[in-house]
């Protein structure tokens, strides 16, 4: 099984279908929801387990 992915952002609220790279888009996703990340500086959906984390805050391993 693949681990979920990471999406790295600029912006603390996110949305997410889970059809970003499924050709044919949302339509075999699932519905779209409105993510906020919070003070952990990243954030899971909740259908697809992807992970959002906010480029520079404190889960951001690239910055460190």
């Amino acid at each position: 099984m693949n681990s979920p992915e990471t999406v790295f952002t600029d912006s603390h609220r996110v949305s997410c279908d889970g059809a970003t790279d499924i050709p044919g888009g949302a339509a075999l996703g699932h519905p779209r929801v409105w993510l906020e990340i919070d003070e952990k500086g990243y954030v899971e959906c909740g259908y697809c387990d992807r992970r959002f984390v906010l480029r520079g805050g404190p889960s951001d391993l690239q910055a460190a």
